[in-house]
């Protein structure tokens, strides 16, 4: 067998089982470290030729190296990004936002050197490309490292790049990984099955709704030894995407299931946050805020991420211009009712039986609550028809007293 053929085949085998060496890449400001990856990739580019084109297969060098300039931790105004550059002038960038309870890549970007013979033999072209995509699926709890030994496809423009192994960290505290780690859904499940098409003949199956109402759930935080925020609710999910097996748009109407669901969060002096985390699968991040000047505080964001098997990708929305749940600091808020927070159009977080407070919280107990006013108005109407009837009852007692004085002054008395 000739060496070129070889190789070829040693290199295939090792996409295909997913033995592509391992890179490490470490992004430091001054002594600490603010963003590290283990991981490994390798590229698919379908590139132009004089007759036609060709696609060849890169695998992320283990010569990979941190592009300081153009990364960054932060701190400089730009966007938190990592940026390995290879070979002349091929990049791999990561670029990481966070909404104070998770961060996640928002942004995968490649630039490949057409210039590069080597790599990309009779192109007709020598220009450098670059492409990018918002659609990675990849987040994690601040504070734990996103571990995600599967391999995972993104198409990225005219390529396509595949992870594997990875281990990565952004806004670190510590100079190394956190031993917590956020396992991504393909671990989790423990497969890795490609999607499949189905047929034309297929027909949709309707989304099936949740028997009965949520269960409700308590879910506290904590900051030393004393509680600091406080929510008692059922919550359910209304949530529209596009379905994997399906291959359509559907809608999703889940519960959330307290005994499943595992809280954390925050507790600051004008902002606290609740996150609740369902089955590893699903995020649920509320935000709330305190103004110091009318001593009112109102739920002001929400962020949600789902990562379900039968989503084509996840779902991550988010809305911090919300104005709901509103009540007096050293007063807890209250709705037996259903209320329906929506976050987008597509997403919406239904609640009912509902008591939170997030300030003020004394000796692990909920102060006296300001009810919504949807419970104020269903106790009025009983209150308004009493009354109605009281009055109803009064006038006719009233008509017959009436009625029967005059009836007594029409005999005399013999």
């Amino acid at each position: 067998m000739k060496k070129s053929n070889l190789c070829f085949q040693l290199v295939a085998c090792s996409l295909i089982l997913g033995f592509v060496r391992a890179v490490t890449l470490e992004l430091r400001e001054g002594n600490s470290t603010c963003i590290k990856a283990d991981l490994s990739a390798s590229f698919s580019i379908t590139y132009n030729t004089t007759n036609t084109s060709t696609t060849v297969k890169v695998d992320l060098p283990d010569s990979t190296t941190v592009d300081q300039g153009s990364s960054s931790c932060g701190s400089d105004g730009r966007p938190v990004s990592l940026v390995g550059v290879f070979g002349p002038g091929h990049t791999l960038g990561l670029f990481f936002s966070n909404n104070g309870s998770m961060y996640s890549v928002n942004m995968l970007s490649i630039q490949y050197n057409l210039s590069d013979s080597a790599l990309f033999p009779l192109a007709n072209s020598s220009g450098v490309v670059t492409v990018m995509t918002e659609s990675v699926g990849m987040w994690a709890w601040l504070n734990t490292t996103y571990r995600c030994v599967s391999p995972a496809s993104i198409p990225v423009g005219g390529a396509i790049v595949t992870f594997s192994g990875v281990k990565m960290e952004a806004y670190m505290t510590q100079e190394d990984l956190s031993p917590v780690e956020s396992v991504c859904t393909a671990d989790q499940e423990g497969t890795t099955a490609a999607p499949t098409t189905p047929s034309p003949t297929t027909t949709p199956v309707p989304a099936p709704t949740p028997q009965g109402l949520p269960e409700q759930g308590t879910y506290a935080v904590t900051k030393g030894n004393d509680t600091c925020l406080m929510a008692r609710m059922g919550l359910q999910l209304n949530i529209t995407y596009t379905s994997q097996s399906k291959n359509n748009t559907v809608q999703e109407v889940v519960n959330i299931h307290p005994n499943l669901t595992t809280a954390s969060g925050t507790c600051g002096a004008s902002i606290s946050t609740l996150v609740l985390d369902h089955e590893g699968n699903t995020i649920i991040s509320f935000t709330f805020t305190l103004n110091t000047t009318s001593n009112k505080y109102h739920l002001s964001g929400l962020v949600l991420v789902a990562n379900w098997s039968d989503m084509s990708e996840p779902v991550s929305v988010s809305n911090s211009n919300l104005a709901y749940l509103t009540s007096v600091l050293g007063r807890s808020y209250s709705c037996n009712s259903e209320q329906s927070l929506i976050i987008t159009e597509a997403v919406s977080i239904n609640t009912f039986r509902l008591q939170v407070q997030p300030f003020a919280v004394i000796s692990n107990q909920f102060a006296t609550a300001v009810e919504c006013q949807i419970d104020q108005d269903q106790m009025l109407i009983p209150i308004v028809v009493g009354a109605a009837l009281s009055g109803l009852v009064l006038v006719v007692l009233i008509a017959y007293l009436i009625g029967r004085k005059r009836s007594n002054a029409g005999y005399q008395t013999i």
